[in-house]
Protein backbone atom coordinates (compact mmCIF):
# COMPACT_ATOMS: atom_id res chain seq x y z
CA UNK A 1 0.00 0.00 0.00
CA UNK A 2 1.64 3.06 -1.09
CA UNK A 3 0.92 6.35 1.61
CA UNK A 4 0.94 9.58 0.53
CA UNK A 5 2.53 11.91 3.26
CA UNK A 6 1.04 14.95 3.40
CA UNK A 7 -0.30 18.01 5.95
CA UNK A 8 -3.77 19.01 6.04
CA UNK A 9 -4.95 22.54 7.84
CA UNK A 10 -5.80 22.33 11.83
CA UNK A 11 -7.27 24.38 14.18
CA UNK A 12 -4.15 24.97 15.83
CA UNK A 13 -1.62 24.64 12.35
CA UNK A 14 -0.76 21.58 10.01
CA UNK A 15 -1.43 18.68 10.72
CA UNK A 16 0.93 15.81 9.66
CA UNK A 17 -0.77 12.59 8.14
CA UNK A 18 -0.22 9.56 6.18
CA UNK A 19 -3.06 8.90 3.44
CA UNK A 20 -3.96 5.99 1.66
CA UNK A 21 -5.99 6.57 -1.46
CA UNK A 22 -7.75 3.56 -1.40
CA UNK A 23 -10.69 2.58 -3.63
CA UNK A 24 -13.57 4.52 -4.95
CA UNK A 25 -16.96 4.27 -3.21
CA UNK A 26 -14.94 2.11 -0.18
CA UNK A 27 -15.63 3.81 2.95
CA UNK A 28 -13.20 6.22 3.95
CA UNK A 29 -11.77 5.70 7.43
CA UNK A 30 -10.10 8.27 9.93
CA UNK A 31 -8.16 6.68 12.74
CA UNK A 32 -6.54 8.56 15.82
CA UNK A 33 -4.10 7.67 18.17
CA UNK A 34 -3.09 7.00 21.37
CA UNK A 35 -2.41 9.71 23.88
CA UNK A 36 0.19 12.52 23.11
CA UNK A 37 2.10 12.97 26.60
CA UNK A 38 2.56 9.22 26.51
CA UNK A 39 4.32 8.85 23.21
CA UNK A 40 1.06 8.11 20.95
CA UNK A 41 1.93 8.57 17.37
CA UNK A 42 -0.12 7.65 13.97
CA UNK A 43 3.51 5.45 14.25
CA UNK A 44 2.00 3.05 16.98
CA UNK A 45 1.41 0.07 16.44
CA UNK A 46 -1.97 -0.80 16.75
CA UNK A 47 -2.88 2.75 14.57
CA UNK A 48 -0.86 1.03 12.17
CA UNK A 49 -2.18 -2.61 12.10
CA UNK A 50 -5.94 -0.98 12.12
CA UNK A 51 -5.11 1.30 9.40
CA UNK A 52 -3.74 -2.26 7.96
CA UNK A 53 -6.99 -3.47 8.24
CA UNK A 54 -9.13 -1.26 6.54
CA UNK A 55 -6.67 -0.78 3.68
CA UNK A 56 -7.08 -4.11 2.96
CA UNK A 57 -10.39 -3.96 2.54
CA UNK A 58 -10.21 -1.15 -0.11
CA UNK A 59 -10.87 1.91 2.09
CA UNK A 60 -9.23 5.07 2.00
CA UNK A 61 -7.51 5.73 5.43
CA UNK A 62 -5.60 8.48 7.13
CA UNK A 63 -3.78 9.02 10.31
CA UNK A 64 -2.57 11.87 11.56
CA UNK A 65 -0.94 13.34 14.19
CA UNK A 66 -2.21 15.49 16.82
CA UNK A 67 -1.05 18.97 17.25
CA UNK A 68 2.59 18.80 18.73
CA UNK A 69 3.42 15.87 17.63
CA UNK A 70 6.26 15.17 15.32
CA UNK A 71 5.91 17.60 12.25
CA UNK A 72 2.54 18.29 13.48
CA UNK A 73 1.99 22.16 14.45
CA UNK A 74 0.63 23.30 17.82
CA UNK A 75 0.70 21.94 21.46
CA UNK A 76 -1.01 19.59 23.72
CA UNK A 77 -4.71 20.94 23.98
CA UNK A 78 -5.99 18.98 27.18
CA UNK A 79 -7.81 16.82 25.21
CA UNK A 80 -10.06 19.02 23.68
CA UNK A 81 -7.86 21.00 21.04
CA UNK A 82 -7.04 16.99 20.16
CA UNK A 83 -11.18 16.34 19.46
CA UNK A 84 -10.72 19.83 17.14
CA UNK A 85 -7.78 18.29 15.31
CA UNK A 86 -9.92 14.93 14.76
CA UNK A 87 -12.51 17.13 13.52
CA UNK A 88 -10.29 18.74 11.32
CA UNK A 89 -9.21 15.36 9.48
CA UNK A 90 -12.85 14.31 9.71
CA UNK A 91 -13.51 17.58 6.81
CA UNK A 92 -10.32 17.47 5.13
CA UNK A 93 -11.14 13.11 4.59
CA UNK A 94 -14.80 14.16 3.41
CA UNK A 95 -13.43 16.40 1.35
CA UNK A 96 -11.65 13.99 -0.41
CA UNK A 97 -14.24 11.30 -0.52
CA UNK A 98 -17.87 13.41 -0.49
CA UNK A 99 -19.47 10.37 -1.37
CA UNK A 100 -18.24 7.96 0.24
CA UNK A 101 -19.51 6.49 3.65
CA UNK A 102 -17.40 8.26 6.66
CA UNK A 103 -16.04 6.23 9.38
CA UNK A 104 -13.89 7.04 12.61
CA UNK A 105 -11.79 4.63 14.72
CA UNK A 106 -9.85 5.27 17.57
CA UNK A 107 -7.40 3.81 20.13
CA UNK A 108 -7.38 4.75 24.02
CA UNK A 109 -7.07 8.11 23.93
CA UNK A 110 -7.70 8.34 20.43
CA UNK A 111 -11.65 7.15 20.84
CA UNK A 112 -12.17 9.62 23.40
CA UNK A 113 -10.68 12.48 21.22
CA UNK A 114 -12.52 10.89 17.45
CA UNK A 115 -15.76 9.92 18.99
CA UNK A 116 -16.03 13.54 20.51
CA UNK A 117 -15.50 14.75 16.85
CA UNK A 118 -17.86 12.34 15.24
CA UNK A 119 -20.70 13.10 17.94
CA UNK A 120 -20.86 16.25 16.28
CA UNK A 121 -20.35 15.41 12.45
CA UNK A 122 -23.71 13.88 11.01
CA UNK A 123 -21.28 12.43 8.37
CA UNK A 124 -19.45 9.77 10.18
CA UNK A 125 -21.89 6.32 9.62
CA UNK A 126 -19.56 4.38 12.11
CA UNK A 127 -17.36 4.39 14.86
CA UNK A 128 -14.62 1.96 15.75
CA UNK A 129 -13.18 1.77 19.26
CA UNK A 130 -9.98 -0.13 20.46
CA UNK A 131 -9.42 -0.07 23.57
CA UNK A 132 -11.44 3.41 25.00
CA UNK A 133 -10.33 4.50 27.86
CA UNK A 134 -13.38 5.22 29.39
CA UNK A 135 -11.81 4.72 32.75
CA UNK A 136 -9.67 8.08 32.21
CA UNK A 137 -12.11 10.31 30.16
CA UNK A 138 -15.44 11.23 30.38
CA UNK A 139 -17.69 9.31 27.37
CA UNK A 140 -20.71 10.48 28.48
CA UNK A 141 -21.09 12.32 24.86
CA UNK A 142 -22.27 8.79 23.25
CA UNK A 143 -24.74 7.94 25.80
CA UNK A 144 -27.77 8.65 23.46
CA UNK A 145 -25.45 7.50 20.39
CA UNK A 146 -27.66 5.37 17.57
CA UNK A 147 -24.53 4.81 15.15
CA UNK A 148 -22.87 1.50 14.83
CA UNK A 149 -19.77 1.18 17.47
CA UNK A 150 -17.28 -1.45 17.41
CA UNK A 151 -15.98 -2.20 20.39
CA UNK A 152 -12.60 -4.25 20.57
CA UNK A 153 -10.70 -4.74 24.07
CA UNK A 154 -8.51 -7.61 25.72
CA UNK A 155 -9.07 -8.99 29.07
CA UNK A 156 -5.59 -8.29 30.56
CA UNK A 157 -5.35 -4.43 29.69
CA UNK A 158 -3.62 -3.04 32.33
CA UNK A 159 -4.54 0.42 31.32
CA UNK A 160 -8.00 0.41 30.29
CA UNK A 161 -9.87 -2.83 32.76
CA UNK A 162 -11.95 -4.42 29.97
CA UNK A 163 -14.83 -4.96 32.78
CA UNK A 164 -15.10 -1.23 32.98
CA UNK A 165 -15.29 -1.68 28.62
CA UNK A 166 -17.79 -4.14 29.19
CA UNK A 167 -19.91 -1.98 31.58
CA UNK A 168 -19.86 0.65 29.45
CA UNK A 169 -20.21 -1.02 26.20
CA UNK A 170 -23.37 -2.88 27.53
CA UNK A 171 -25.09 0.91 27.93
CA UNK A 172 -24.99 1.25 24.24
CA UNK A 173 -27.47 -0.79 22.72
CA UNK A 174 -25.95 -0.18 18.54
CA UNK A 175 -22.83 -1.36 20.08
CA UNK A 176 -20.75 -4.54 19.68
CA UNK A 177 -18.21 -5.41 21.88
CA UNK A 178 -15.08 -8.24 20.92
CA UNK A 179 -13.41 -9.35 23.95
CA UNK A 180 -10.11 -10.67 22.92
CA UNK A 181 -8.63 -12.92 25.25
CA UNK A 182 -5.22 -12.38 27.06
CA UNK A 183 -4.45 -9.32 25.34
CA UNK A 184 -2.95 -6.48 26.71
CA UNK A 185 -3.56 -2.87 25.63
CA UNK A 186 -1.19 -2.87 22.98
CA UNK A 187 -2.60 -6.54 21.46
CA UNK A 188 0.76 -8.17 21.79
CA UNK A 189 0.54 -11.43 19.74
CA UNK A 190 -3.10 -11.04 19.58
CA UNK A 191 -3.03 -8.13 16.40
CA UNK A 192 -4.29 -10.13 13.90
CA UNK A 193 -7.48 -11.56 16.61
CA UNK A 194 -8.04 -7.45 17.08
CA UNK A 195 -7.61 -6.43 13.09
CA UNK A 196 -10.18 -8.94 12.33
CA UNK A 197 -12.32 -8.00 15.52
CA UNK A 198 -12.39 -4.65 14.05
CA UNK A 199 -13.66 -5.16 10.78
CA UNK A 200 -15.21 -8.63 10.39
CA UNK A 201 -18.88 -7.39 10.86
CA UNK A 202 -18.45 -4.14 9.22
CA UNK A 203 -17.84 -5.83 5.93
CA UNK A 204 -19.73 -8.93 6.61
CA UNK A 205 -21.93 -7.87 3.61
CA UNK A 206 -19.39 -6.53 1.33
Amino acid sequence: MQHQRLFFDGPAGRLQALYAPGQAGRPAVVICHPHPLHGGTMRNKVVYWMARAFEDRGCPVLRFNFRGVEQSEGAWGEGAGETQDAAAALDWMQAQHPDAPLWLAGFSFGCYAGLSAARANAQVSRLFAVAPAVNLYDFSFLDDEKRHLTIVQGDADDIVPAQEVMNWAASHPRSVMHVIAGAGHFFSDHMSEMTHALTAQAFSSS
